[in-house]
């Protein structure tokens, strides 16, 4: 019962694997979908199955209800600068398909995501078991990520644009 939603997860990146095999023909389009595709089934993984990654090994967390955190402020860390770094890839995908997204905008939906990966944490950790716990410092780190992602992005976006004017002006 607890690896149910590992087998959801497997099963929905499957057969998304194969919808992006079959239907899209440019390779380079199929290639970027394909990386988004593993990108965000690694992420599923790592949030919503019982294993449990700290930076150096990956273990089976024992059965539990897991722990929620509301309180205790822990902006620092090995585990906040993980949970920072896993959401700016989402960022940066968040921004590019939504390019007229202000930061602003961003950043609420940085905090949108994080509450949304701890309130399904909760939940899943109460229904299967996969004691994950749920914690305001992942909420933070999150946005905090997704919101790093997509200023990497507008960057990138505005040196592009900059390099297309300047060569066309010549």
């Amino acid at each position: 019962m607890r690896w149910e939603p590992f087998r959801i997860i497997l099963i929905v990146a499957t057969l998304s694997c194969l919808v992006i095999l079959v239907h899209t023909h440019q390779p380079q389009m199929r290639k970027r979908q394909l990386l988004s595709l593993g990108y965000l089934f690694g992420l599923s993984v790592i949030l919503f199955t019982p294993l449990s990654f700290d930076g150096t090994a990956v273990y089976v967390m024992p059965a539990g209800g897991g722990q929620v955190n509301l309180t205790r402020l822990y902006l620092h860390g090995l585990g906040f600068i993980e949970n920072i770094i896993l959401t700016v890839p989402l960022g940066w995908g968040i921004k590019r398909h939504f390019k007229r997204y202000s930061l602003f905008s961003l950043g609420l939906t940085g905090l949108l995501v994080g509450a949304s990966i701890e309130s399904l944490q909760y939940l899943m950790s109460q229904h299967w078991l996969i004691n994950r716990s749920s914690d305001i410092n992942d909420v933070i780190a999150n946005a905090a990520g997704v919101l790093i992602g997509g200023l990497l992005a507008a960057i990138v976006q505005v040196i592009i644009h900059h390099r297309k004017t300047t060569v066309a002006d010549y």
